[in-house]
């Protein structure tokens, strides 16, 4: 975990919050002035579209950070709710802190600049699945980034990965199966 590269002295001033389930830890349009770094639980960041229904930006769980892809924008607001998901602990980085720490610890420096690289092809990776419109080219896309094999929770997860309604999630992976396309397990998608 990335916290574990700070030194002693590097920690002091840090501040850890415990949160419970539900407990909102930032409200969209709050400024970013620190980054979080989950420790333990799961932290979710999201907001509401106009008609109520609630859009997932991220999930986050262990050793994950939130804040690092805002603290140094220039509109450095929060574009959804930070809400733990379980009884959660984080810890809290303020921007000058972070700021010092970066210029003199070269490992955590390092390792602040990778998670902040795979974030961002990460969102490439989101933004070019929702250029796909047709349900099905954006799910055998979604098979083919991962390796052409899908763990999933639920029907509803998935739908929220893929950006599409648990309907038509589901009967594109009826189609597909049917297609004899994909192989579909109890919480297993694969090419066939």
């Amino acid at each position: 975990m990335i916290i574990d590269l700070l030194t002693v002295e590097e920690k002091k001033g840090l501040e850890s919050f415990n949160y419970k389930k539900g407990e909102i830890l930032f409200y969209e349009n709050d400024v970013c002035d620190s980054i979080g770094i989950v420790i333990s639980g799961e932290i979710k960041i999201s907001s509401l579209t106009f008609e109520g229904n609630e859009i997932i930006y991220n999930r986050l769980a262990k050793g994950d950070m939130f804040g690092n892809n805002l603290i140094f924008s220039k509109d450095n607001k929060y574009r959804g709710d930070v809400r733990s998901e379980k009884d959660s602990e984080v810890v809290i980085i303020k921007k000058d802190k972070l700021i010092k720490i970066l210029m003199m610890n070269e490992h955590f420096l390092e390792e602040y600049l990778s998670f902040n690289s795979e974030f961002a092809k990460s969102l490439n990776l989101k933004l070019k699945l929702l250029t796909f419109s047709n349900a099905k080219e954006r799910f055998l896309y979604y098979l083919f980034i991962h390796d052409n094999r899908i763990s999933y929770k639920s029907i509803v997860s998935l739908a929220q990965d893929l950006y599409l309604t648990r309907e038509a999630t589901s009967r594109v992976i009826s189609i597909l199966v049917k297609e004899n396309k994909i192989i579909k397990g109890k919480h297993i998608i694969q090419i066939k």
